[in-house]
This record gives C-alpha cells, sequence and structure tokens, in this order.
C-alpha cells in the first residue's frame, strides 16, 4: 500500500493482510454470517427509520433505566458469542478421541476457551448485573435518577467498547491463549509475542473503567439520594446487595487495572514485574489477579441473592423472613470476600499454616450464604406460593447453588484440592454457582422486573420452557465434568487420549445442547411478548407488584420516576402503602428539570475503541490522535453547561392522573 516501508511500519504498525485469518473457514464462515446480519439489521434499522429514535431517546439517553436495558441487550448479546464459543468447545471434546483430532487445533481452541471465559465474565455476567442495579436502585430508593448521570452513560459506552474491542480480535488477528486469567509466563512477551494477549489487556482496562466508575455512581445514589424515612436499615435487600456489590467494585477493579498495567509494561517496554528475570515474580500477579477476581465472584452473586429475596417475598405473599440477619449477611460476604483469594492456588507452595487459613475462612464465607438459604425457606414456609417463572428460578437456584456451595467447601479443603485442582471437577464447580447463581438470578430478574420496563408480563409458556432447558441443560453438562473431574481429567484440552471417556463428554455436549435450546427459548419468549403485548397488559396496571418502592410508580415508569419523592416508614414499601392507605398527590404538580441527553459518551467509547486498536498494533500516531480526541471531547464536554431539560408541569399532571386510577385499582 505504500512504497515506503518504514512509512507503512509507522502508519500501520504491526498490522498486516497474514493479520487476517482468511485460512481458517470458521472463521471466514463466522464472518460471512455477522456481515449478512448485520447488514440485515441495519437495513431493517434504516427502513423502519429507527436511527433518529435509537440516537435521541437511546445513546445518547442520561436516563438510568434506558441505560439499564441498554446494559441487557449487551450482555444478551453477547451471550450468543460466548455461547457459541461453548458450543464450540463441546463438540470438539465429543468428537476428538485418540487418533480423531477433531475439527480445533490447539490453537483455535485455547483462543475459543479464553474468549469463552473472558466474555461470560466481563461482558455477559457483568452487564446483567450492572443493568438490573442501574434500572431498579434509583426506583426502590425513590430517586429520580443515578447520582451522576453522565457518568453513567460513559460507563456503559466503556463497557460497549470493552465488547468490541473483543469482537475485532475474532476477525483482525487473534485473542488470547492463556485462559481468562492470562496468567504469567505465558501471558508475557516470550511466550505470548502476538497480539492475543494485548486484545485482552486493552479490552478489560477499558470495560473496568466503566465499571469502576459505575460503582462509584451507585454507591453516591445509595448513600445519598434516598427518599425520606428510608434509613439503611429501611432498604429493600436489593439495594443492600448492589451497595456491598459496588463496594467491592471500587475496592477491587482498582486491582485489576494495576495488575494489567503492570502486565502491559512487561510487554511494551520490556520491565520484569511478572518474569523470573531481575527481580520479577509471576506469584506476585497470581496473588494480585486473585485479589480482585475473588471478590469478583461475590460481585456477580450479591445482586443475583437480593433478586432472590425480592421474589421469595413477592411470590409467597409475605415479608421477607429475617430481614435484619439479610443485611448482616450481605455485610459479612462482603468483608470475607477480601480474605479468600489464596484458596485459587493451594498448591502453588504458600505452605501448611497459610493454606489452613485461607481454607478456614472459605468454609466460614459458606455460614452467611447458607443462612441466606434458611432465610428464603422460611418466608416460603406457611407462604401463599406461586409457582410463576421468577419462582421457578430461584427455586432452581436454591438446589443447584447448594451443591455448586457444597463442592466448593469441598475444594476449601487443601488436601482435596490438591487432588481436585486443574481438573475438570473445578470446571464443574465454577459453572455450578455462576450457572446456578449469577445467570439463574438474572434471568428470574429480568422476567421478574420486565413489566415494570415495558408494561406487560413475559409470556409465561416460554418462559417456563426456557427455564426447564436451562435447569435440565446444566446438569447434563456439568455433572459429567464432576465425574470426569475426579477420574482425573484435566481441563483446558482440546481432545483426550483414553477413548472410554468419551462417552461423559458425548453427554455433556447434548447438555449444552439443552442449554442452547433454553436460550433461544428465552429469545422466543421476547419476541412472543411483544406480540402479545396488549394481552399480557393488565388493565390494573400493576398486577406483578413486589414489596418495594417502585411498584408505586407507573410502568414503565416516566422519565422523571416520581412526581412527588415519596416517604418512607418501613423497608417493605408497598405492604406499609396499603397499611396506610397510602393515596397519591391530586395537586401541586410542578415541572421538573432532567439532565439532558448527549452523545459524548457515544464518541468516547468510539474513541477508546479506535485507541485500543492502535495500541495493540503499535499504530502509534492514530493511538496519539485517539487519545487527543479524547481529551479534547472531555474538555468539550466539561464547558457545555447547557445540561437541563423541562419536562412541564401539565405533563406530569396527566402522567400522574392517569397511574393515580391504575393504582386504585392495583390496590383494590
Amino acid at each position: 500500500m505504500f512504497s515506503n516501508p518504514d512509512l507503512q511500519k509507522l502508519v500501520f504498525g504491526r498490522l498486516t493482510w497474514d493479520a487476517i485469518p482468511l485460512h481458517d473457514p470458521i472463521l471466514i464462515v463466522t464472518f460471512i454470517g455477522v456481515v449478512l446480519g448485520g447488514t440485515a439489521l441495519l437495513g431493517a434499522i434504516t427502513y423502519f427509520r429507527f436511527w433518529g429514535v435509537l440516537w435521541r431517546e437511546w445513546f445518547t439517553s442520561v436516563d438510568h433505566k434506558k441505560i439499564g436495558i441498554m446494559y441487557i441487550i449487551l450482555a444478551l448479546v453477547m451471550l450468543l458469542r460466548g455461547f457459541s464459543d461453548a458450543l464450540l468447545m463441546r463438540s470438539q471434546q465429543a468428537i476428538a478421541f485418540g487418533a480423531n483430532e477433531g475439527y480445533l487445533p490447539p490453537h483455535h481452541y485455547d483462543q475459543i476457551f479464553t474468549a469463552h471465559g473472558v466474555i461470560m465474565i466481563f461482558f455477559v455476567a457483568m452487564p446483567l448485573v450492572t443493568g438490573l442495579m442501574n434500572y431498579v436502585v434509583p426506583l426502590q430508593i425513590g430517586a429520580r435518577d443515578v447520582a451522576f448521570p453522565f457518568l453513567n452513560n460513559f460507563s456503559f459506552w466503556m463497557t460497549v467498547s470493552g465488547a468490541a474491542t473483543v469482537m475485532v480480535s475474532l476477525f483482525v488477528g487473534e485473542f488470547a491463549r492463556t485462559g481468562w486469567l492470562a496468567m504469567p509466563p505465558l501471558s508475557g512477551a516470550e511466550y505470548s509475542p502476538g497480539v492475543g494477549v494485548d486484545y485482552y489487556i486493552w479490552a478489560l482496562q477499558i470495560a473496568g473503567i466503566g465499571t469502576l466508575l459505575s460503582g462509584i455512581n451507585l454507591i453516591a445514589t445509595i448513600i445519598k439520594m434516598r427518599a425520606p424515612g428510608m434509613t439503611m436499615m429501611k432498604m429493600p435487600i436489593f439495594v443492600w446487595s448492589a451497595l456491598c456489590t459496588n463496594v467491592l467494585i471500587v475496592a477491587a477493579f482498582p486491582i485489576l487495572t494495576a495488575v494489567l498495567a503492570l502486565l502491559s509494561m512487561d510487554r511494551y517496554v520490556g520491565t520484569h514485574f511478572f518474569t523470573n528475570d531481575l527481580g520479577g515474580n509471576p506469584m506476585m500477579y497470581v496473588n494480585l489477579i486473585w485479589i480482585w477476581g475473588h471478590p469478583e465472584v461475590y460481585i456477580l452473586i450479591l445482586p443475583a441473592f437480593g433478586v432472590f429475596s425480592e421474589i421469595v417475598s413477592t411470590y409467597s405473599s409475605k415479608r421477607l423472613f429475617g430481614y435484619a440477619s439479610m443485611v448482616y449477611a450481605l455485610v459479612v460476604i462482603t468483608i470475607l470476600a477480601y480474605l479468600v483469594w489464596l484458596h485459587h492456588f493451594f498448591t502453588m507452595g504458600s505452605g501448611a499454616s497459610v493454606n489452613s487459613f485461607f481454607g478456614i475462612t472459605t468454609m466460614i464465607i459458606s455460614i452467611p450464604t447458607g443462612a441466606k438459604i434458611f432465610n428464603w425457606l422460611f418466608t416460603m414456609y406457611r407462604g401463599r406460593i406461586r409457582f410463576e417463572v421468577p419462582m421457578l428460578w430461584t427455586l432452581g437456584f436454591m438446589v443447584t447453588f447448594v451443591i455448586g456451595g457444597m463442592t466448593g467447601v469441598l475444594l476449601a479443603v487443601p488436601p482435596a484440592d490438591f487432588v481436585l485442582h486443574n481438573s475438570l471437577f473445578l470446571v464443574a464447580h465454577f459453572h455450578n454457582v455462576i450457572i446456578g447463581g449469577v445467570l439463574f438470578g438474572m434471568f428470574a430478574g429480568i422476567t421478574y422486573w420486565y413489566p415494570k420496563a415495558f408494561g406487560y408480563k413475559l409470556d409465561p409458556f416460554w418462559g417456563k420452557v426456557s427455564f426447564w432447558f436451562w435447569l435440565s441443560g446444566f446438569y447434563v453438562a456439568f455433572m459429567p465434568l464432576y465425574l470426569l473431574g475426579l477420574m482425573g481429567v484435566t481441563r483446558r484440552l482440546n481432545r483426550i487420549e483414553d477413548p472410554s471417556l468419551q462417552v461423559w463428554f458425548v453427554i455433556a455436549g447434548l447438555g449444552a445442547v439443552l442449554i442452547l435450546f433454553g436460550i433461544l427459548s428465552f429469545m422466543m419468549t421476547l419476541f412472543v411478548s411483544y406480540r402479545r403485548r396488549e394481552e399480557l397488559r393488565d388493565v390494573s396496571g400493576d398486577p406483578w407488584h413486589g414489596r418495594t418502592l417502585e411498584w408505586s410508580t407507573s410502568s414503565p415508569p416516566p422519565d422523571y420516576n416520581f412526581a412527588f419523592t415519596p416517604v418512607i416508614h418501613d423497608y417493605d414499601a408497598w405492604w406499609d402503602m396499603k397499611r396506610r392507605g397510602y393515596e397519591r398527590p391530586r395537586e401541586g404538580y410542578r415541572s421538573i428539570h432532567m439532565p439532558k441527553n448527549t452523545g459524548t459518551g457515544v464518541i468516547l467509547g468510539a474513541l477508546s475503541t479506535v485507541f485500543s486498536f492502535a495500541v495493540i498494533w503499535y499504530m502509534w500516531p492514530l493511538a496519539a490522535l485517539a487519545i487527543t480526541g479524547i481529551v479534547v471531547v472531555a474538555i468539550v464536554h466539561t464547558f457545555n453547561y447547557n445540561r437541563d431539560t423541562t419536562i412541564p408541569a401539565e405533563t406530569v399532571v396527566s402522567v400522574e392522573a392517569q397511574h393515580t386510577r391504575m393504582l386504585a385499582a392495583a390496590q383494590a
């Protein structure tokens, strides 16, 4: 393209035509599918003239509700990519035995299992959790928005930027072949000289910035913006779980940022933080990454605990049993989350005393978790239980998560861990708690709050079909891995030499297919529900009412959430409002000032993607232009003072009058 090699290297760095994987038929077919699907989607958006609506009402929105919905949409899109990797791995292991090498060579297989872990944790589970917290928390505490609305928009687009960086690696270059935690020395420049680890580093750094800022935002929102009368011990359990989660985020994610910065310095400028040369030590990386990594597990599961607490109370028609003990259990788990990280590397020579300490703390952290299970059981005891879809997800979680918790306690015993470490038993345990806990919790939360967001329920038939496929698929897919792990089969292998074990991998592959049907059924749930939305919309307005404050506003809520800030007298706000004969004000409405939408977050996210791509490929002029653009856009936004929009009083009166009638019908 350029006749001067030096100029070509300056402009394109190490990016050449060889970086396009034209030799790989799987990636070529995937690329064609993405192009065709993307073209069809863009064509449909253009044909129906949705671009203006998407830009004005969604992409530039600072409304916490719309941002929460976009987080969840991002997670569902990335779920399709991450689960595709899982299907590839399971099918490869099911057919590759002995002389049959299957269709995924080690080089490609290693990228797939790394991408699967990274996408599922950072770009499926985290956006699901953040999306639910974004949507629900301000409504439950009586706030009109989060503390920093623009920062919320910026955080979302940084997460999108990180996800885009991972997706680019599928077609330009390669992804890391190190596992989802990129342990050195394998992730160092000597053993991973390509761009794969750099894609990993920059995708996580950019998304991590968004997650950290979102954590700060939600902490400030919960601490400073609660409705009058809502003391800390009157906050809904989901808000408590969100507060504990975001405290963990703010404390843990800077560690991830620092350790990835040190790893990038090892790769870019030749330092030796994580090598055995010049005083470095790979074990320092292992400690730092797990000091972030184990709190990350609780960052994911604590919001799910909050979701299940809301659902059990609602569908048992009872106040939550042991509210105070649930709060204390959340706080204890938050503290103990920092005292268990070393159980991830018992086998690495820390010594008997250190291993014993972390084994004991790991067993102790199971106590408050077990207490929550009993609280949910006692809430259901003698309650009028309705086995609707959110409650089914909750019951499936309780059985599945207890199994995962017991295997976790087993792995917390150092002698047992010496036998089971790095085996498929560990893989099964991890998926047991992440799928059975986090994903079940997020699907329960989406189903539970969907009427609040869109004004109609999700179709119960397809919701139940999705649940049963997910539940049965999980057990068929991962119980065989427990057995294989006990038989000594290690993880990260693209084929197994012993043909007698093949049947277990075939069964696990069938389980993955059942989960695929569960995902497709969930997509069908969304489609069928939209087609039947008028039929699924109840005339009373809120027949799905829970027991917290968000049910005192309309479904879907207006942009401003609450025309009058409610006054709280009890943590069970709905029960208290019914007992007191709560009536909405009928006069005194005023115009409401709300933050104005802005495209700055979209632009900064796009520039961050360009910057990461340029740095990954050593395209330094482009990287300099991108970082200059980021600084300029940030400065211009800082001087943009016109950020308020006004909702007229007559509009507020109209919306509130309509909802007053709906609320009266629901209370009756």
